[in-house]
């Protein structure tokens, strides 16, 4: 199978889809992999590591798109890289189809298997492929590093000769992969914290890392997770009552991470502005939902917004971009776990294993045809 890798066309885009170690794993596994010239630049993958990793370094995408059986890419790919793709290739990406549903379409009329990296269900045996995880999990701690340099204080308590310096009351809201990160971070560097999240598997997960757990724990809370793990939209009755817990709480806060997302729906709104009015001068909010409107209505994307009352708030559209190596390693790993599942066994051909539980759930599009369930046109109709 001819691999293919490119650069990535969005200005805040750092990282590459392949590193030299996957690489050389890929090519030893018997394929061939070409990588298009300064691909791994902005994540200090330079060509020459990839070459002698054993892949083919060539000028442009288009000569690397060229007879590819698969394409990895970290974001969804550009019409002119997909229109270079011969019919029936393959393409792996994090391709943000709620927020692109047109270019669902688009994948199906170019003849190309399209699959998502953020639709690999979340199962044991795919957790090495999870990519949300991996990306989420360095989004959680990018996103505490980002909280302290904007606030004016240090996070952990400090005694000196000329008096005691306080540690910071650091809330986090949303204890998934990327909140449980942030937590852990947050206490790394010497913090109060305290979290908050509706599934009720949260709060022992929480309590491990040493936090507290904030949360109206009445039945509808103990019911408030999916099959998958995912937290579910809770009731107006039910919001209203955690809306007043919080806060209650976050007036008394010195740093606020949220976190929550609810997939293929909006953000819930968690941080309302007359909570950000009862903070105190110098607060930072970190808005991880901000791509998705955001958990707190001030936020705006890659813009950090001084309220009147001296609060800071940051909504980062791409914080594992701020981490691009590390952030490019482990997604070029969740990669490389999943091309088992992409390839004949014995011809070493780009050759989907359909039946299989996690290609089903991933996989958009197949022979000209949108077949996820969620964006097919039956599921519509």
């Amino acid at each position: 199978m001819r691999i293919a890798v490119v650069k990535e066309r969005a200005a805040d885009e750092t990282r590459v889809a392949a590193t030299p170690d996957t690489v050389k794993k890929i090519v030893a596994a018997g394929h061939a992999v070409v990588i298009e010239s300064g691909a791994g630049d902005r994540s200090s993958f330079p060509d020459a590591a990839f070459k002698e990793a054993g892949a083919e370094i060539v000028p442009t995408a288009q000569a690397a798109l060229k007879d590819a059986d698969l394409l990895m890419k970290v974001r969804a790919p550009e019409a002119d890289e997909l229109a270079a793709l011969r019919k029936g290739a393959g393409v792996a990406a994090l391709m943000n189809p709620y927020g692109a549903k047109e270019a669902v379409e688009g994948y199906a009329k170019q003849g190309v298997a399209a699959l998502a990296m953020e639709f690999v269900p979340r199962i044991t045996r795919a957790q090495s492929m999870d990519a949300l995880s991996s990306q989420s999990n360095l989004a959680g701690y990018r996103a505490v590093i980002e909280a302290a340099a904007l606030y004016g204080r240090g996070f952990p308590m400090m005694m000196t000769a000329a008096g005691t310096v306080a540690a910071a009351k650091c809330f986090v809201m949303g204890a998934g992969v990327a909140g449980l990160q942030a937590i852990a971070t947050a206490r790394r560097l010497g913090a109060v914290v305290t979290a908050t999240d509706v599934r009720p598997a949260a709060k022992e997960q929480v309590a491990s890392l040493g936090a507290k757990f904030i949360a109206v724990e009445d039945e509808e809370f103990k019911q408030a997770e999916t099959a998958a793990g995912y937290a579910k939209a809770m009731s107006a009755e039910y919001q209203a009552k955690q809306a007043a817990l919080v806060a209650e709480h976050i007036a008394k806060q010195d740093i606020v991470i949220t976190t929550a997302l609810i997939p293929g729906r909006p953000a819930p709104v968690l941080v309302t502005e007359a909570m950000v009015a009862s903070m105190k001068p110098g607060s930072v909010i970190i808005d991880i939902a901000v791509a998705q409107g955001g958990n707190c209505p001030l936020s705006k994307p890659d813009v950090v917004v001084d309220t009147a009352n001296g609060v800071k708030i940051a909504g980062f559209t791409n914080l594992p971009a701020r981490l691009p190596s590390d952030s490019s390693a482990l997604y070029a790993k969740n990669l490389l776990a999943l091309l088992p599942l992409l390839t004949d066994k014995d011809s070493k051909a780009f050759a989907p294993a359909w039946d299989d539980e996690i290609i089903k759930g991933a996989m958009l599009t197949k022979d000209g045809a949108v077949i996820h369930p969620t964006f097919a046109p039956q599921a519509a109709a």
